[in-house]
């Protein structure tokens, strides 16, 4: 969080105009710590579109703009340029702006998965950035209190050797066909927009993000079994994984947008020799702690026994009052402006990567490849 005086990064989107849920995660998280300043937009691909939701929210008619190439070229040029953009457009949409503004020096924050196929991510974590510009992915999950602390916990042998790690998130809705009139719906089911896959690139790849950045284990293979209940439906809407971690641990993961009667399911639990923890995201402001013959413990966001993590700097408000989703969000974004203005030595390995980008992209293809040939192992490193 921004310190009394602190500078305000200028920002920009690309991405997330009017009616785009995201865009809008975005904007309030970027807003939450003051640690940024909205001052220029292409907010959408449709010209009368961009113009309109860059009035709605209040950019200087000069700096709503039509194309995030126009975007780039104008804002590098500019003395009060934006140092930053947020990119929040499906995923097909992310290489480009990337590239572009990266290779025009400002820093990027993009949302996940990094883009829709395995080779754009290569060759988005191959430039050089201009100026040194920084990259963040917005796994926001990463951000709430208690993974934090789940991490610490497991990097400081709490729970002994890693044995088995379950992740889970399901949703519901996708029960049913969708029609191009749902914007949400309609990009997220069409290989085109989305890439190779459906509800592991979208939250799939949450979960994997989740357990790998908890557990530090450093994935091996997968086999996956990819369905499509949904009639007609071209990308996968559930997905069952298997997963082999390097040293022995064994994982897996369910994601579902076909899971009727579930929200946003999200779930991670891991076991080791000597204990286990257990962390759901719709009450994610308690964590469940278990040393082996002990007693359970209730640990609370922080609370009396929280650790480091979870009691100093990813705190606002005392225990007791609910944070949340936003706030998650929020905590990457207010870190990544540290990190901007050379001051987040301390957010080292905490905030998710080009590099973590391109693995979510591997596990995505390897998990596509591997149900494709009826659940074979596939390694992420072959794929």
């Amino acid at each position: 969080m921004a310190e009394a005086g602190a500078r305000r990064i200028r920002l920009g989107m690309v991405g997330g105009g009017t009616g785009a849920f995201i865009g809008y995660v975005h904007r309030i998280a970027a807003r939450i710590d003051g640690d940024y300043d909205l001052v220029a937009g292409a907010l959408s691909s449709r010209p009368e579109v961009a113009k309109e939701s860059g009035r709605n929210i209040g950019l200087a008619e000069d700096r709503i703009y039509t194309s995030y190439e126009e975007m780039a070229q104008a804002e590098a040029a500019r003395p009060d340029g934006i140092e930053a953009v947020s990119i929040v457009t499906p995923n097909h949409m992310h290489y480009g702006p990337a590239k572009a503004f990266l290779e025009a020096g400002i820093h990027v924050i993009c949302d996940k998965p990094l883009t829709s196929t395995l080779e754009d991510a290569r060759k988005l974590a191959s430039i050089q950035p201009k100026n040194g510009a920084k990259f963040l992915l917005t796994h926001n999950y990463t951000g709430y209190p208690l993974i934090r602390q789940a991490r610490e916990l497991v990097a400081s042998g709490a729970l002994g050797n890693i044995r088995v790690v379950q992740a889970e998130y399901p949703q519901d809705w996708l029960t049913e066909a969708t029609t191009e009139e749902n914007k949400q719906a309609s990009w997220r089911t069409d290989p085109a927009r989305s890439g190779a896959g459906g509800a592991i690139g979208d939250i799939g790849t949450h979960a994997y993000n989740l357990a790998r950045f908890v557990t530090c284990l450093k994935t091996d293979s997968v086999s996956a079994d990819l369905d499509s209940f949904v009639e007609g439906r071209q990308l996968d809407d559930n997905v069952h994984i298997m997963l082999r971690f390097e040293g022995g641990a064994k994982g897996m993961l369910w994601a579902s947008q076909v899971a009727v009667g579930c929200e946003n399911g999200l779930q991670l639990r891991v076991y080791g020799d000597k204990g286990g923890l257990e962390w759901r995201q719709d009450n994610p402001n308690y964590m469940w702690f278990t040393e082996f013959g002990k007693p359970r413990q209730l640990l609370t966001r922080g609370g009396a026994i929280s650790g480091n993590a979870a009691s100093t700097m990813n705190i606002r408000i005392p225990s007791g009052h609910p944070e949340g989703y936003l706030e998650a969000f929020a905590t990457l974004y207010s870190q990544f402006a540290a990190v901007i203005r050379g001051e987040g030595a301390e957010y080292e390995g905490l905030l998710p990567t080009l590099a973590d980008g391109v693995e979510g992209m591997q596990f995505i293809i390897a998990s596509v490849e591997s149900s494709r040939n009826d659940g074979k192992w596939t390694k992420l490193s072959e794929v």
